[in-house]
């Protein structure tokens, strides 16, 4: 496996990516991800792909955060793997790229909310030390 995990900033990897997101964020179409994703990168939010032969296969978007219940730390706005190549330790390499990331950070953890409809992401999260900690709450506003 030739695998390459980097930054995606410009809106050229972005694009690159945008095959992988849209099976996380599909109420989003490619222009949408891109901007909305350059807006936030001005906000801290960073994107980061897996590429495995040239391909990514993974994508993470994520940024450092300090809350007075949690301290600094690694939150994982978006984390998604190819459907057509699962399985294949992608995933897990992401993941373990980004807890080493918050260590060399100086975050004290790594935090995800994932959605309650996603049954095989939380047991991949399980798997991989991740635990249920606190339940997410939230409302639309008009």
């Amino acid at each position: 496996m030739s695998v390459e995990i980097r930054a995606l900033a410009c809106e050229a990897d972005l694009h690159a990516a945008w095959p992988v997101v849209r099976q996380l964020r599909p109420h989003l179409d490619a222009g949408a991800f891109v901007a909305q994703a350059l807006r936030q990168a001005g906000e801290g939010y960073r994107a980061t792909g897996l590429f495995d032969d040239g391909a990514v296969r993974a994508f993470a978007g994520w940024r450092v955060v300090e809350y007075l219940a949690h301290g600094r730390f690694l939150y994982v706005d978006d984390l998604v793997t190819d459907a057509d190549t699962r399985s294949r330790g992608h995933g897990k390499a992401l993941l373990d790229w980004l807890k080493a990331e918050a260590r060399r950070l100086g975050c004290t953890s790594l935090q995800l909310d994932s959605g309650t409809q996603r049954k095989e992401a939380h047991a991949f999260y399980l798997r991989e030390g991740l635990r249920i900690d606190s339940f997410h709450f939230g409302i639309a506003l008009d």
